[in-house]
């Protein structure tokens, strides 16, 4: 699974063109991956100002706007593939347009819940 990081303050400063640019690049990677029968999903999150935090300390639950760290950066979706191999996970990544200004992580699926 690839974790895709965003700066929101930054992002929203990018012009029409530019935030474009980078989702229409984000685009023709997918299309590949689906091409190539990697991709399994992914999902774009709602802005981190719209996020409740829950923390339960001793049975009490508290319930806070805003996102679960303080953080610039901050997750801004996610991306799903299987691959052969760690190698074709990391070059997916390094070539994901997010990496260049933010950041994307890898980590690997170890289970999962079916209903």
């Amino acid at each position: 699974m690839m974790l895709i990081y965003q700066n929101t303050a930054a992002a929203a400063a990018m012009s029409e063109e530019e935030m474009g640019g980078l989702q229409n690049e984000a685009g023709d990677i997918w299309q590949e991956l689906v091409k190539t029968g990697e991709w399994v999903s992914g999902a774009g999150l709602a802005g981190p100002a719209q996020a409740k935090a829950i923390r339960v300390r001793d049975g009490v639950a508290a319930v806070t706007d805003g996102p679960f760290t303080e953080a610039k950066e901050q997750l801004a979706g996610l991306c799903i593939f299987e691959v052969e191999s760690l190698e074709r996970a990391v070059e997916i990544a390094q070539r994901w347009p997010d990496a260049r200004y933010w950041g994307v992580e890898l980590r690997e699926v170890v289970g999962v819940a079916e209903a």
